[in-house]
């Protein structure tokens, strides 16, 4: 009766049986599968085609005038393009020992000083701030107005007064040359 069990279980030179090498091989087999039927799932949950063409934008701003704003999109937000006067570049530098809500330097914000970009989003409730066309109200310090709430934003982006706890977003963003800039 010994030498039937021993027949049964013959072990290899290495100490596996043959029981072993087959449980190995199936669980191998087995995860490959699982792998294989998880992968779409997995691959499901990376962005679309159409959301990685948006996650930047290029912007030429060798039309944009001084003291003119323009607004792109980028990630379905509205991003403000200001190329500023000397005027506004020289009231944002004060500004920087003013009473600031959110601190936080206008030499911080920018890359270059005439160019100032913003997410253009309110940072109360997520409302798009007034300011970017001439006839918009500016607020009392010169840059944006959130009308709903009462948020007044300087020429920096700065929060002055108003509910907003910090200031208008900088968004990631690169001078390719003089006249384009990509977002994102």
């Amino acid at each position: 009766m010994a030498d039937t069990a021993t027949n049964v279980e013959k072990k290899t030179e290495g100490g596996e049986s043959r029981r072993d090498f087959l449980l190995l091989a199936t669980s191998a087999v087995g995860a490959a599968g699982v792998a294989g039927a998880v992968w779409p799932f997995v691959d499901s949950m990376n962005p679309a085609a159409d959301v990685l063409a948006l996650s930047t934008t290029e912007v030429d701003i060798s039309q944009i005038e001084e003291g003119q704003s323009i607004t792109v999109v980028w990630r379905g937000k509205p991003v403000f393009v200001r190329y500023r006067t000397a005027e506004e570049i020289e009231q944002a530098k004060q500004d920087d020992t003013a009473k600031l809500i959110d601190v936080q330097k206008d030499e911080d914000r920018v890359q270059k000083t005439e160019w100032l970009i913003l997410i253009g989003i309110c940072t109360h409730l997520g409302c798009v701030p007034l300011g970017q066309k001439p006839s918009d109200p500016r607020g009392e310090f010169g840059g944006w107005f959130c009308p709903c709430h009462g948020s007044h934003y300087d020429t920096s982006g700065r929060i002055r007064k108003g509910p907003a706890p910090r200031n208008l977003d900088v968004p990631p963003y690169a001078f390719l040359d003089d006249e384009h800039v990509l977002i994102g």
